[in-house]
């Protein structure tokens, strides 16, 4: 039996041509359901997204700002524009942060009388190295900053152990990440201004597992720069258990990783030229670099692979927008947004004129609908086209945050879209060894890349002011 949600874009198929009738014309939405059933119908049948995903996660898998394999993932998705026919397929350079992690990563437990107990850690990202031999103190555990700050001079010459978990009650899974990130990102500079020694900060995850997770952390200026790392929720949750029993826990902990200097890298992108308006842009993006403790193939590999299916779906289908809609691969996201600001500064967006920025960057999970991120005029307007998004099972149309690389853009008053995903199982993967491609289902990357390409074809007809 064929869903109702299908049969909603199975209508009959008309002939496609740059000018379409008028806004508001009747008719006009049911063009853009012969739109989408072409876009559903030739993605979902010889949909290239998860080939290429493949290919990148598989010549690139470890993509940090500044390595070797950013580098391989330039050249890799600068090819596969180009083998596509894109217009324009170019680079736009830009300095980024080089932080590498080094070889050594371990920590154990040591209580007296008891063989030592290794733990599962990571260093944070940003993380400054240990001494050589390791730091070796008595470990305090704490659930927010307040209660760091409560032990006054307790907390000298500690070990800071970070442990609030994500809360799992939250039906959105970003929610409860939000609600536990800043032991990562803060957790650092907390320690070293309460005379702390190290911080070892819970990973930030749903899974019950013994992977680390890494991300970003900081320092600030003036302040005693101590150093961070990650240790796996069992590992988080077994070092709990010991200093509940009252043992007297000290940890030893030895990370290997440097800042070094600034390296040049490169933004990445191709568009398909706009008919009418071509000086007019919508840009479909995600950010190229990504940890290196797994192959980075939901954050972000499947939004970067998203964007150029996209511009490469709509040649494909010969489909003419009225304006130019770009694919852009944003360089470092992860520890330093120098991609998106590089991406809006660059002397030629002074000559465009930007309609819409739009990123993936939440996995490659099945599409529930859009996040906008515009004035009230233009979240209603996107929302007379639900019933397109609804016959993709996509039609959550909300006001929401668009993404980290689009933000300078947003910033200036551009629209944001970002794509809403079921994301129940993203923090089990996100900045870990397990965000690799087989975490990722064909069906469901191929979907999304229906609802961002049906997204942008509007956008370059209709505009959004």
């Amino acid at each position: 039996m064929t869903p109702p949600t299908v049969l909603l874009i199975l209508s009959f198929l008309i002939p496609l041509t740059c000018s379409l009738s008028p806004a508001g014309e009747p008719g006009r939405l049911e063009e853009y359901r012969t739109v989408a059933r072409r876009l559903l119908e030739a993605a979902l049948r010889d949909g290239e997204a998860y080939a290429m995903l493949q290919e990148l996660t598989a010549r690139a898998p470890q993509r940090l700002s500044g390595s070797a394999g950013a580098d391989s993932a330039v050249i890799a998705t600068k090819r596969m524009m180009e083998s596509r026919g894109f217009d324009r397929v170019r680079v736009e350079p830009v300095m980024v942060p080089r932080w590498v992690r080094g070889p050594v990563e371990k920590a154990e437990i040591l209580i007296p009388g008891r063989r030592p107990i290794s733990l599962a850690v990571c260093a944070l990202g940003g993380s400054v190295a240990t001494p050589e031999k390791g730091i070796t103190a008595e470990v305090v555990e704490v659930k927010s900053f307040d209660e760091l700050h409560a032990l006054g001079t307790g907390a000298r010459g500690k070990i800071i152990f970070f442990n609030r978990p994500m809360d799992p009650s939250k039906l959105n899974t970003f929610e409860a990440y939000g609600g536990a990130v800043d032991q990562r990102v803060r957790g650092a500079v907390e320690s070293a201004e309460a005379g702390g020694v190290a911080a070892l900060v819970r990973s930030v995850t749903l899974s019950s597992d013994d992977v680390p997770h890494t991300g970003a952390m900081g320092y600030k200026e003036g302040s005693p720069q101590v150093p961070a790392a990650a240790v796996s929720v069992r590992g988080a949750n077994m070092l709990s258990d010991f200093l509940k029993k009252g043992a007297r826990v000290r940890l030893r902990i030895r990370l290997s990783c440097a800042t070094l200097p600034d390296v040049p890298s490169s933004n990445v992108m191709g568009e398909i030229r706009g008919c009418e308006r071509p000086e007019e842009v919508i840009v479909i993006g995600g950010h190229l670099d990504s940890w290196d403790k797994g192959a980075g193939a939901h954050d972000d590999g499947a939004g970067c692979i998203q964007a150029i299916d996209v511009v490469s779906l709509i040649r494909r289908l010969n489909l003419m927008p009225k304006r130019t809609i770009r694919a852009v691969m944003f360089m470092n996201e992860e520890n330093g947004l120098r991609g998106g600001k590089a991406y809006a500064a660059a002397p030629e967006r002074s000559t465009e004129k930007h309609i819409a920025m739009i990123e993936s960057d939440r996995g490659a999970f099945a599409p529930r609908g859009l996040t906008v991120q515009a004035d009230s005029l233009s979240l209603e307007k996107v929302r007379l086209w639900r019933s397109l998004f609804e016959g993709l099972n996509a039609g959550r149309i909300e006001k929401g945050g668009s993404g980290a690389d689009v933000s300078a853009m947003v910033g200036k008053g551009v629209a944001g879209f970002g794509l809403d995903v079921e994301n129940h199982r993203y923090f089990d993967y996100h900045h870990s060894a397990n965000d690799t491609i087989d975490k990722v289902n064909p069906r469901e990357l191929e979907m999304g890349v229906v609802v961002l390409a049906l997204l942008c074809y509007i956008l370059a007809q209709e505009g959004i002011g």
